[in-house]
């Protein structure tokens, strides 16, 4: 007797562009927390490049802004759930 086979699954996903490239924002300033915690996860994670559907340059960007964002104290390192 044979076995059913099993269907595939077809995800549709749809495709993603860049937030800077599309707005024309050439440099990402570490001051504008509200763009950069667009691209942190809920536990303040950065987010990776597969998820958002930033370009290369601008990913290598955002790492850095959020890291000295951080440093500087404004945008948690953590989010402190109790």
């Amino acid at each position: 007797m044979p076995k059913p086979t099993a269907k595939k699954k077809q995800s549709r996903t749809r495709k993603h562009y860049c937030y800077f490239c599309v707005n024309n924002i050439s440099d990402i300033d570490y001051i504008n927390t509200t763009i950069l915690q667009k691209f942190t996860s809920n536990y303040q994670k950065i987010l990776p490049r597969s998820r958002m559907g930033s370009c290369a340059k601008h990913q290598r960007q955002l790492g850095q802004a959020v890291k000295r964002a951080r440093f500087m104290a404004l945008i948690p390192y953590v989010n402190e759930q109790r």
